[in-house]
């Protein structure tokens, strides 16, 4: 790509990627005086010159920008720059196009020369096949650390990061804690209503998990109807009212209600803390564990932190008080 600024000469170009989900492109790669205010910036598909090659997958030379209705003038209010030319091709991979790239100010008096043009969609095929290799690869890392019924992190990657967070806690003095979770009676689920709606409340009830933590915590099915919550920089008191939270989510919670099952469920819960408890990651897993069994073997239902036992139930901890 370093080839355009060498033979073309842009004021500014920029490499645009397509947000699928979203219907819009960002900039993924921007080169020249603008590119610090383009970070942010984001485009609808079929909007300016940008939309409108990624939404029709065809190269536009665009000479005299006010000449040209596509032209969307308010990005560069947000660059303080004055785009006069445009030369945009999409990057396509065999035929979904993946984004465009866009070339500001480039033309000479006598326009833009057709061997620059045929060298700028060589080097737009060889960047579509760079992207989705960089997709594929992607996935497959993807898939070798997410769980396939939750889509949460599985217990592979959570060794990973429990030694990654160990690491960094040593070296920051910092202090982290595991949540466990097991789902009581869950036999009964699979046992009344079949596998499949087993697994469709395992995501139902991860993806709860998942949107009850903070954006630095990280959500696991360990496995069965296990999940693990890990909580960086968190003390164990804190990570004590995290646990409270998601056991009262769980089961104040109604799940599969758009499938008319309205399913109720309990929670086992085990709390432990680095380094409180445990300085290794064996010693963390374990704890924890041997928390939420704790609960399980004994009322189900409720919290229970390493070295500490039950935790008396905020009702009852209320009227206690």
């Amino acid at each position: 790509m370093e080839k355009i600024d060498e033979f073309l000469r842009p004021d500014n170009w920029s490499l645009l990627l397509l947000d699928e989900a979203k219907q819009e492109l960002y900039f993924e790669l921007a080169v020249g005086k603008a590119s610090q205010a383009l970070k942010d910036v984001r485009i609808k598909m079929g909007q300016g010159i940008a939309g409108w090659v990624a939404q029709h997958g065809e190269t536009v030379v665009v000479p005299d920008t006010t000449k040209d209705t596509r032209f969307f003038a308010k990005v560069d209010e947000k660059t303080k720059t004055e785009t006069q030319s445009i030369v945009a091709v999409p990057v396509r991979f065999r035929d979904t196009c993946l984004g465009v790239i866009e070339l500001i100010n480039c033309m000479g008096p006598d326009g833009f020369d057709p061997r620059d043009l045929k060298l700028l969609e060589a080097l737009s095929d060889f960047a579509a096949i760079a992207l989705e290799n960089a997709r594929h690869v992607k996935k497959i890392h993807e898939l070798t650390i997410t769980d396939d019924c939750t889509s949460l992190y599985n217990a592979r990657h959570m060794g990973f990061i429990l030694e990654t967070e160990i690491y960094r806690s040593q070296r920051y003095n910092y202090e982290f804690s595991i949540v466990f979770i097991d789902l009581d009676h869950f036999k009964q689920v699979n046992d009344t209503h079949g596998h499949l709606v087993g697994s469709r409340l395992l995501a139902e009830i991860g993806n709860a998990l998942k949107e009850h933590c903070r954006l630095i915590d990280f959500a696991f099915r360990y496995g069965g109807d296990e999940f693990v919550i890990l909580l960086p920089q968190t003390s164990k008191e804190n990570a004590l009212n995290v646990a409270r939270r998601l056991h009262k989510l769980v089961r104040e919670s109604t799940w599969l209600v758009p499938e008319g099952l309205n399913i109720k469920l309990t929670p086992s819960v085990g709390v432990a803390s680095y380094p409180v408890d445990s300085r290794t990651k064996e010693g963390l897993l374990h704890l924890a564990d041997e928390a939420m069994y704790l609960v399980k073997n004994t009322k189900r239902d409720s919290v229970a932190a390493a070295n500490i036992g039950i935790l008396p139930s905020v009702a009852s901890a209320e009227s206690a008080g």
